[in-house]
């Protein structure tokens, strides 16, 4: 009789122990803002949740389970789930990247004002020089004899109005923002997803493909960290399709 009760007693505390049960909380950055779009993970069951625009989220877990945390410009974050974390929140703060800090540091500083940033960057004794004997260069006139046409050869006439060159052509194309997309999110990002190295560049064509908005960052050749956000979504979106059975 006495096995027979410890047995039970042992099992249901197996039963306990073994119960998955939604855990909630929440992520901030160092400076205590809210921080929507981070990737949660759970080691155990490979489920993956994104928090929302408060930073929130909630995700199936049992005691023992570890919870890992991610997103593009900060260091990834790890935290293991025990029984006082089952009974309240889980608060997560993120570090930023060093990377990532000297990269906005850098686009701040940056105005797009040739004159204002290259006063910035205090232009070495070479560069003044040579900026000085351009502006004297395109300061001066030029000989009407110079700009005059040759015998027979044919001059534009002068009208109003604007003509039209054709499309202006894309700074990137496909291949630039899928190279571009591999280097700034790295390898380990792709691991974590569990896509093989030679897969890479295929389930990006792939996301591509399945209605990636991406000719505003086409044309500009730029990527912002709304597009590498967006990016982040719609891989999330499409994983599960990518790596169904065809």
């Amino acid at each position: 009789m006495k096995c027979k009760l410890l047995f039970i007693f042992s099992f249901l505390l197996s039963l306990n122990f073994y119960a998955q049960e939604y855990i909630f909380g929440k992520t901030v950055s160092e400076e205590n803002a809210e921080m929507p779009n981070v990737t949660v993970i759970n080691l155990r069951t490979d489920e993956r949740v994104i928090t929302n625009s408060d930073g929130h989220f909630m995700i199936l877990a049992r005691q023992g389970d570890e919870l890992r945390f991610i997103t593009l410009g900060y260091e990834r974050f790890q935290t293991k789930i025990t029984a006082e974390t089952l009974k309240s929140p889980v608060n997560v703060t993120l570090k930023r990247n060093v990377l990532a800090i000297e990269e906005v540091v850098l686009k701040k500083r940056l105005t797009g004002d040739l004159k204002i940033d290259t006063k910035i960057y205090n232009p070495t004794t070479k560069v003044q020089k040579l900026r000085a004997d351009m502006s004297k260069y395109l300061s001066q006139k030029s000989d009407p004899k110079i700009m005059a046409p040759k015998p027979g050869e044919f001059v534009q006439p002068v009208t109003k109005g604007t003509f039209s060159f054709g499309k202006i052509k894309n700074k990137w194309d496909d291949v630039d923002l899928m190279n571009y997309l591999i280097k700034s999110l790295g390898t380990e990002y792709f691991i974590e997803l569990k896509i093989e190295p030679s897969q890479v560049q295929h389930f990006i064509y792939y996301v591509f493909a399945s209605g990636f908005e991406r000719k505003t960052i086409l044309k500009y050749g730029y990527v912002s960290e709304s597009d590498l956000n967006r990016f982040n979504n719609a891989v999330l979106q499409r994983i599960s399709s990518y790596k169904a059975p065809q």
